[in-house]
């Protein structure tokens, strides 16, 4: 029939084709983010418009199409670009044999099946078809579920879409299949990277594949077998079941295996337990419980402990726990939130952490609080433990230790402790405004000397509950005149303890602290003046580097009087509230500013550009996440800069102290650490009297998102010497990252109790290099070391390399350890990963480089 009508629909059938063949070269998307458009139930019903009697025949709900049509009462022969229309299904064949009154259809030649909510695209040889069940058989399947074609390309439906094969392939209703001799794959078809492979398959489109008596093959090669294996196929389903197994090898801990079951309690709650097995150490074990009971609240707990058979000469058991609980929550106006952390040992951490920088934090923290903010006014209530540890290693410190297991401990309790504050308000009608801080806290603190050998000996302790009552009312009347600004505040404080410190002397000549049953009384007048003089500046209107620059003075003076404090030395130490002396001081700063605009703003586009590895830097926190288990490595999008750009702040500034001795609280030849030189740099510098502080330089420098450059340095004037240097450059280049770091310390060692102390340097250096991306196809590599050049070693080094196909990735990791006498290790670590299935091996995705 070479009607008009019949060209339309050869132009059809040539566009249709072209969509079929193309669909074949998809999968390479499958890697892509998870959730690319979201789903929408299909219509109820579809009635096409009628077209020419040569090309088409309109019933009801169905419309049928063909080049050639033959009718015998209900029974429709198309031949030639067959098409029936159904709903959102779309039944093409070269030729259909159609039964208007039963709905079946029996097709031959170039099947193709699309539609449905979910994008399913099934093509076949022949089968049977019927339209109004949705149900039908056929052979030599090839087919897809969870995209769609769109006219920019390919876009996911689906967070999970699928590829799967079969020899008959018998469609069961609108949403399940069953595959006969058949296989489930993510990869591109018809030859796929990674397929399971099995005589039977039940899919159904808005769940889950079931896979039953499946081999798992590579490039076609079988690898294992596995008698069940569930395959999700909407983000939202998931499944209890047993894990894919993890295999690593390490020099300490020999030969890995472990495996983990999960179980999906409710749609907001799950949990994790696994177990692996260290040929050469024992067993550990883990386990993850997570909820959301709503959207504003969840709650998270983590354990990992260790069965170890002990290692070394003599034998030494490293095993322990560390445990983790975060929760958070918001009910009437109350914020809730929950931090707890436990630790049996600090030498298990270092022997088992595998993060760097976690192995070596001696630190273990707890908070519990409560907050409500009402008016201006906060209330807070607090629970609190810090924990500190320090191995004790004679090989190193020359200590009279009995193993290296033996480690110094301290224990400072907060709880129970409240607190209520007001923000500042004007007082009345005059210039005046005033504020108040106060608390009422339960506290205590232990020091212990822990021996895995000995039973504990306690060293300093206080009461099993110390009260602290603090109450400070603040006066302040900022003032401005012609750009000058001045803030004069006065302060009143009292702080009331239940016990005081007491220093004895020992029969050895030293001093010996303890905690007495005799309240001590602290009260402090605080009075501070701070002027800001206007700024100067000037706009460099000529542009330089394709910027114009403006250059920003800011100079500040800050005056601090505080007179009252007559018993520094009977103060017990918890926190900061308990290191206020008297002082006198001055300090004076500036700061440099360095502004740029780019003439041309579409520069500022190109400058926020993904590049590198943006997650993988020297110095940088990852950012928050709103639960622990959403962390990702994969740094969030953020809305680029544009405009002015602050591309260079320098702050140099120092103190001059007219009262040298802090109202004889200063103690020589030891550490002093006051409120007046804390607040100024963390690094403790007095330990005779003196006039002036160390000068303090701040430098940042951020040309671009793409760069960030600081130094922080400490150069103490009156011995001539730098007691502080942190330095970090991050640049990354299109996929290039590149990361650099030292930090150096000089301190003073009063541990020995000499006359002359000696002075003690730390000086490390960090660097990093990476290439590529996450989820960058082909290849990608980067590599980080730690080296001190105090010992002269390397601390730690970690490379790690990966290959990215369009289905699954390989990922290898090299990880050394230097951690003294606990540990040295070599690892090599692995994953396999199966696009929207999971992950062999034992690297982690929270523990990887990148």
């Amino acid at each position: 029939m070479a009607t008009a009508g019949g060209a339309h629909v050869l132009l059809q059938m040539i566009f249709r084709y072209r969509i079929i063949i193309t669909a074949l070269s998809l999968c390479h998307l499958l890697l892509a983010a998870a959730i690319v458009t979201s789903q929408t139930p299909p219509p109820k019903s579809v009635s096409a418009a009628p077209s020419a009697p040569s090309s088409s025949l309109t019933q009801e709900e169905v419309t049928i199409r063909a080049v050639q049509q033959e009718r015998d009462g209900t029974v429709y022969k198309l031949r030639g670009q067959a098409e029936i229309h159904y709903r959102n299904y779309v039944l093409y064949a070269d030729e259909i044999t159609y039964n208007s009154a039963s709905g079946d259809a029996s097709v031959e030649g170039h099947v193709v099946l699309d539609g449905g909510p979910y994008d399913e695209h099934v093509e076949a040889s022949h089968g049977n078809f019927n339209v109004r069940a949705q149900a039908g058989t056929f052979y030599d399947v090839i087919g897809t579920a969870g995209f769609r074609l769109r006219r920019s390309g390919y876009v996911l439906t689906t967070s999970n879409p699928f590829a799967f094969t079969g020899k008959i392939v018998e469609k069961q209703g609108p949403d399940h299949y069953l595959v006969r001799q058949g296989t489930v794959t993510t990869c591109e078809l018809p030859k796929p990277k990674w397929r399971f492979e099995a005589s039977r398959i039940t899919v159904d489109v808005d769940g889950s594949a079931k896979i039953y008596n499946s081999t798992f093959q590579l490039g076609g090669i079988p690898v294992v077998y596995f008698p069940f294996v569930t395959h999700p196929v909407q983000k939202q389903q998931r499944q209890s079941g047993f894990l894919i197994p993890s295999f690593g090898n390490s020099s300490r801990k020999g030969k890995i295996i472990g495996e983990s079951v999960y179980l999906a309690v409710n749609r907001s709650m799950d949990i994790t337990i696994g177990a692996e097995y260290y040929s050469k150490r024992g067993w550990s074990q883990r386990g993850e419980f997570r909820a959301r009971p709503s959207d504003t609240s969840f709650i998270d707990f983590n354990y990992f402990g260790v069965l170890d058979r002990g290692i070394g000469n003599p034998v030494q058991n490293q095993g322990g726990e560390d445990a983790h609980f975060t929760a958070e929550g918001r009910f009437n106006n109350f914020r809730g939130v929950a931090n707890v952390d436990y630790l049996s040992s600090f030498v298990f951490r270092i022997a088992f952490t595998e993060v760097y920088t976690q192995a070596v934090n001696s630190e273990v923290k707890s908070q519990i609080f409560l907050s409500n903010t009402t008016d201006g006014f906060h209330f807070n209530v607090l629970a609190e433990r810090y924990q500190n540890f320090e191995v004790c290693n004679p090989a190193v410190f020359n200590a009279a230790c009995t193993t290296l297991t033996q480690t110094e401990l301290i224990r400072i309790l907060h709880t129970p402790s409240f607190f209520l504050s007001g923000e500042e308000q004007r007082l009345g009608k005059t210039p005046l405004f005033w504020s108040f801080q106060s608390a009422a806290e339960g506290l205590q603190r232990r020091d212990l000397r822990v021996d895995s050998l000995d039973p504990p000996i306690l060293g300093f302790r206080t009461a099993g509950l110390v009260g602290r009552l603090d109450l400070s009312p603040s006066l302040t009347m900022p003032l401005q005149w012609k750009g000058w600004s001045a803030r004069p505040e006065l302060t009143l404080r009292d702080t009331l303890y239940t016990q005081r410190q007491i220093f004895t002397m020992q029969p050895d000549g030293t001093l010996a602290s303890s905690a007495e049953d005799n309240a001590l009384n602290r009260k402090a007048l605080e009075m501070s003046f701070e002027l800001r003089p206007p700024a100067l500046s000037r706009v460099f209107e000529h542009p330089w580097l394709g910027r114009k620059w403006k250059h920003v003075i800011e100079s500040r003076m800050r005056y601090d009087y505080v007179t009252g404090v007559n018993n520094f030395a009977n103060v017990l130490r918890f926190d900061a509230t308990d290191i206020l002396s008297d002082t006198n001081n001055i300090e004076y700063s500036i700061v440099n500013r360095l502004y740029a605009k780019r003439v041309n703003p579409d520069d500022d586009a190109k400058q926020c550009e993904r590049q590198g590895m943006s997650s993988l830097t020297i110095g940088a926190a990852p950012p928050p996440a709103v639960v622990p288990w959403e962390t990702s490595n994969i740094a969030t999008a953020q809305p680029c800069p544009t405009g002015p750009r602050e591309v260079l702040t320098w702050e140099v500034g120092q103190k001059y102290y007219f009262d040298e001795t802090f109202g004889n609280a200063l103690v020589p030849g030891h550490r002093n650490v006051f409120t007046s030189t804390a607040d100024f740099t963390g690094i403790a510098f007095l330990n005779n009297a003196r006039r002036f502080s160390p000068i303090i330089s701040r430098l940042r420098i951020e040309t671009s998102p793409r760069t960030n450059t600081e130094w922080d340095l400490d150069y103490d004037l009156k011995t001539g010497r730098i007691n502080a240097s942190t330095a970090l450059v991050n640049y990354h280049y299109g996929p290039f990252t590149v990361g650099g770091g030292d930090a150096f310390l000089r301190v003073t060692d009063f541990t020995q109790g000499e006359a002359n102390p000696p002075q003690r340097d730390y000086n490390q250096y960090r660097l990093l290099f990476g290439y590529g991306q996450p989820q960058k196809r082909g290849f990608s590599g980067a590599a980080s070391f730690g080296f001190d050049q105090n010992q002269g070693f390397l601390q730690y080094s970690t490379a790690q390399i990966t290959h990215n196909w369009d289905c699954c990735g390989l990922s290898v990791e090299y990880r050394r350890f230097a951690l003294g006498l606990v540990r040295n290790e070599n690892q090599f670590r692995f994953a396999f990963s199966l696009a929207n299935v999971g992950a062999f091996g034992n690297l982690k995705r929270q523990e990887r480089l990148y």
